[in-house]
């Protein structure tokens, strides 16, 4: 003899909805704008210095050696090099400040197809930075008679 069992029926009822509702999805609103605050928060201000190298022929020199120091101070705060095209850029704090740009590279010298010496192309400039903002600055690198 088999016996029957009788199954229990469940409805879901709205207030069911609601509570599987705000523990599933409420969490991950909470995450999302938790996400959302902490990088705006984290959103870095800065201003920026974008520069081309030019050799003595006024063509873009690739490896120049580029130093950025608040002016004033004597040691770079930053140190980097130009790419194929010659640029460079460097993010620096936002302003009022002023900046030194020095850039060098040896180069040597082709005569006949032989090369010859090295010799040392050298440039300054200064820049000002007033707030968030970028800044272009040309260097024209030239050799520096002493």
């Amino acid at each position: 003899m088999m016996t029957m069992t009788k199954r229990k029926t469940i409805a879901i009822t709205d207030r069911a909805r609601a509570a599987y509702f705000a523990w599933l999805v409420l969490p991950l609103l909470g995450c999302l704008a938790l996400a959302f605050a902490h990088g705006q928060v984290l959103k870095k201000h800065y201003g920026l210095i974008f520069g081309t190298a030019y050799g003595p022929d006024d063509r873009p020199l690739y490896g120049v050696r580029v130093k950025v120091r608040p002016a004033g101070k004597n040691r770079p705060s930053w140190e980097l090099l130009s790419d194929h095209r010659g640029e460079f850029a460097q993010r620096v704090p936002p302003g009022p400040a002023d900046y030194v740009i020095a850039g060098e590279v040896e180069v040597a010298e082709v005569e006949n197809g032989k090369t010859g010496k090295k010799k040392k192309l050298q440039a300054e400039a200064k820049v000002h930075i007033d707030a968030e903002e970028r800044q272009d600055v040309g260097l024209h690198l030239a050799e520096r008679k002493p």
